[in-house]
């Protein structure tokens, strides 16, 4: 198997909207959208921040709905950009657990994502939200890695799978000391994030979600996913308290090798390293960021020996973590079959008597495929729904 690259690294993403000839306000960020602007008659030196507002604390679809904004500055804002969270081409809720799984569409007929909304406690949940189409690290027991990597998301369209949900959900408008009901995020979807970072799209989606300003989610709602990108990892702690999270899936380079072939370019030593380095960066912001989770999913007969659980114990004893068990959930034409409950608990069992904080994942949404490992963009969906 090829040792898997950022094939996009070099890519220039024009932004998606409705519309090629207009350019989607969602995801400029403030300075860029204050020189969008500024060379509007009329604009005032607030104006940016009025649009701001009515972007991500009202979550307005149309510049019409700008009231205090003067008409000759809508008009030109009409004429000029767009407001596209997105459209849902499919909405799938599990009859199981209420997982709700959304395609979700972009200009391009064939710019498609999947992004999970996972409810935790009555509507209050987690959005598991998608950075790039497809993926190119080609680990084994994750449908994505089956799907070609077609291109990395811009901002706006990782931060429309927040809005829709969000407006959806009744978070938007914001209410002030509100409860919400999206009150998580975790960049668990589909891609690489940190094959998005140097385009600066997910740290921009990450900066606009948390601004004071605007969405103002608290940086300790949000996690970051990586395969073991370990170069990434430095700049995730550039946000101070964001999440961190990691795929881990073995404990020696041998077997990880094989299940997440990025290892070949980061191995575990590597890994590891990087990951000190962000625990102790986050020692004097909060414990909740200096805690790092760790993924593990459980291949029967691959990585769940109670050796192996004894191994993951000692690979993490210097590094403050929590380590997520993920039962394999199947997908059509994979390889692996997950380990039995029982041995689950028993792993478990292992890797908390060592010393080290475990909690089984209990499959979520496996009846739409919306499962941790299960995403995988169908195109052929119909019924888009503008948004």
């Amino acid at each position: 198997m090829a040792i898997p690259t950022n094939p996009l690294k070099d890519l220039d993403v024009a932004t998606t909207t409705r519309d090629w000839d207009k350019k989607n306000l969602i995801g400029l960020s403030i300075s860029a959208l204050q020189d969008e602007i500024s060379t509007i008659p009329g604009v005032k030196s607030y104006t940016a921040s009025q649009i701001w507002r009515f972007l991500y604390q009202r979550g307005v679809s149309t510049v019409d709905e700008m009231h205090n904004i003067p008409k000759d500055v809508k008009d030109v804002l009409k004429e000029k950009y767009t407001i596209s969270y997105g459209r849902v081409v499919s909405d799938q809720v599990s009859e199981v657990d209420g997982t709700r799984k959304l395609l979700v569409g972009f200009q391009d007929p064939k710019a498609m994502v999947e992004s999970v909304f996972i409810p935790m406690n009555g509507a209050k949940g987690t959005q598991c939200i998608s950075s790039q189409i497809g993926c190119s690290l080609a680990c084994t027991f994750c449908h994505t890695g089956t799907q070609k990597l077609m291109r990395n998301l811009t901002a706006g369209e990782i931060i429309g799978q927040y809005m829709i949900p969000a407006k959806d959900y009744g978070d938007l408008p914001l209410v002030k000391n509100a409860q919400r009901n999206v009150n998580n995020i975790v960049f668990m979807g589909q891609g690489e994030p940190f094959y998005n970072w140097r385009q600066v799209n997910v740290k921009q989606a990450i900066e606009i979600l948390t601004d004071k300003d605007g969405i103002a989610l608290p940086k300790n709602r949000i996690t970051v996913s990586t395969s073991g990108v370990a170069p990434g990892i430095a700049k995730l702690a550039e946000l101070e308290g964001i999440g961190l999270a990691i795929s881990l899936h073995a404990t020696n380079d041998r077997l990880r090798d094989e299940i997440v072939p990025i290892n070949k370019v980061f191995p575990i030593q590597v890994l590891m390293k990087a990951c000190e380095d962000y625990a102790n960066a986050m020692e004097n912001y909060n414990r909740d960021s200096q805690r790092i989770t760790f993924e593990y999913v459980m291949l029967k007969d691959v990585n769940d020996s109670f050796q192996e659980a004894k191994a993951l114990a000692d690979l993490l004893k210097n590094i403050p973590s929590h380590v997520n068990l993920i039962p394999f959930n199947p997908w059509p034409g994979s390889r692996y079959t997950s380990s039995p409950r029982d041995h689950i608990v028993g792993f478990s069992r292992i890797v908390e008597n060592l010393g080290v904080r475990t909690t089984i994942r209990w499959p979520r949404g496996l009846d739409v495929m919306g499962a941790c490992g299960q995403l995988k963009t169908s195109y052929e969906q119909a019924n888009n729904t503008a948004v």
